[in-house]
């Protein structure tokens, strides 16, 4: 176990933070609350997003620029003119949340080092996605871990972790927002060790049971309707509500990708093929191996989000539907 002794002169840290989306403007909101003095917000720079490419800010830089607070968007973080101007922030900690991965150059420059929040319990789920694959992977617990950053993608020492668990009618959306709290509250508990040098870290252990969060793409969400009732199940409701999973629906000659959020599983014995869309009682269910999945909300191309109900309001199937 590795300690951190110094204490800090007048006790006050300097933080400088570093994360993009939604996920960490929890983080720094807490941080901001409990009296920490934030010098400066690192975010990615300004995107073209949206169906009118417009130029959109990421959710730290809005917030960061609601509480003037310094705000860097770097494209190159081994840019000198970048690291001078970090380096002129004074700051001597760094606190990542979605964000980066950080050079060596930066992740050292703080006298207190640099951590980051991750969305597991590490070594479980290290990489860009931990909480879709904790729910596609069926998971009944996860939680949020803080660590100190080395030279390799979240390997470094565990401050601190706290577990939460997830519910079976958890989607992505309801774990993100509810790890979003959580680790908030766990990146302000380890600031305040950190301040009073009562840190401590353990150098994480590889196993060979070890499941990796890798990026999701496209091809990721795509639905295989030969996996188990279960599979499928969690599959959508992992991907739900971003990036969402997909499929084509075969209909009257045609094929429309079609994506879907949230399905129910009817565990029943029937003779229908694998993907035959089923009309009954309003209802619309896809046949699986071991059951029907009842398709609760759906979004075909150019509509929003719709309830089921509302779709059939306007749907008409031929007698072969069916989605792949």
């Amino acid at each position: 176990m590795k300690g951190m002794s110094t204490k800090l002169k007048n006790n006050k840290l300097r933080i400088v933070f570093m994360g993009t989306p939604d996920f960490a403007v929890g983080s720094l909101k807490a941080l901001l609350d409990a009296g920490f003095k934030v010098v400066g917000a690192i975010t990615a720079p300004d995107r073209p997003a949206g169906r009118g490419r417009k130029i959109q800010e990421s959710a730290v830089k809005q917030f960061a620029k609601t509480h003037n607070i310094k705000i860097l968007q770097p494209t190159n973080l081994k840019d000198e003119a970048f690291l001078q101007d970090l380096g002129e922030l004074n700051a001597n900690l760094q606190v990542v949340v979605a964000f980066r991965m950080l050079p060596e150059v930066v992740w050292r420059m703080p006298e207190f080092g640099t951590f980051n929040l991750h969305a597991s319990l590490l070594p479980q789920y290290r990489g860009a996605a931990p909480i879709n694959w904790a729910i596609i992977n069926g998971e009944t617990e996860t939680g949020v871990t803080t660590f100190f950053i080395d030279d390799k993608i979240d390997t470094g020492s565990i401050i601190l972790q706290k577990t939460a668990p997830i519910y079976p009618e958890d989607d992505a959306g309801a774990l993100h927002d509810r790890l979003m709290e959580l680790g908030a509250s766990l990146v302000v508990e380890t600031c305040k060790q950190i301040e009073t040098g009562t840190v401590t870290s353990i150098p994480q252990k590889d196993a060979k049971d070890i499941k990796s969060a890798h990026k999701i793409h496209r091809n990721t969400c795509q639905i295989n309707w030969d996996h188990s009732i279960v599979d499928i199940h969690n599959h959508i409701r992992g991907l739900s509500p971003y990036p969402a999973a997909w499929c084509y629906l075969k209909n009257h000659g045609r094929e429309d990708p079609i994506k879907i959020f949230k399905t129910q599983i009817e565990e029943v014995e029937h003779t229908h093929p694998v993907g035959k869309l089923v009309l009954e009682n309003r209802t619309l269910k896809v046949a699986v191996s071991g059951g029907y999945l009842h398709l609760l909300e759906v979004q075909f191309p150019g509509k929003r989000r719709m309830k089921i109900s509302e779709v059939l309001n306007g749907l008409n199937l031929d007698e072969n539907a069916h989605l792949r």
